[in-house]
């Protein structure tokens, strides 16, 4: 089992800047990605980015050129710098762990933290 903690999470004008953090209790296996997805209300969970089992990084279009994802393996840290941001950047932003498959298909087994807000006003 593993418990997901994120952080980072407040209330910004747009244009702004926040990083995120979402710290794992325990060693993530090689063979799992790191993900961060986020959900605005009423709308669906949506993916934002993700570092495969291979070290490799995908942005969903929404977030491309405004945010960076990065990841602190000795630590089990995920971190998501998310600058130039929008109102529809308003949501809860979960960290979620397992295997690849996740990050295309949310609902897929895994483990998922307890979600931090941001808040983007006009």
């Amino acid at each position: 089992q593993v418990s997901l903690v994120e952080s980072g999470g407040g209330s910004v004008q747009a244009g702004g800047s926040l990083r995120l953090s979402c710290v794992a209790s325990e060693h993530t296996y090689s063979g799992y990605c790191m993900a961060w997805f986020r959900q605005a209300p009423g709308k669906k969970r949506e993916g934002v980015a993700v570092v495969r089992s291979d070290g490799r990084i995908s942005y969903e279009d929404p977030v491309k050129g405004r945010f960076t994802v990065s990841k602190e393996n000795g630590k089990n840290i995920l971190y998501l710098q998310m600058n130039n941001l929008k109102p529809e950047d308003t949501a809860v932003y979960y960290c979620a762990v397992g295997p690849d498959r996740l990050w295309d298909y949310p609902r897929s087994p895994g483990f998922w933290g307890e979600g931090t807000q941001v808040t983007v006003s006009s």
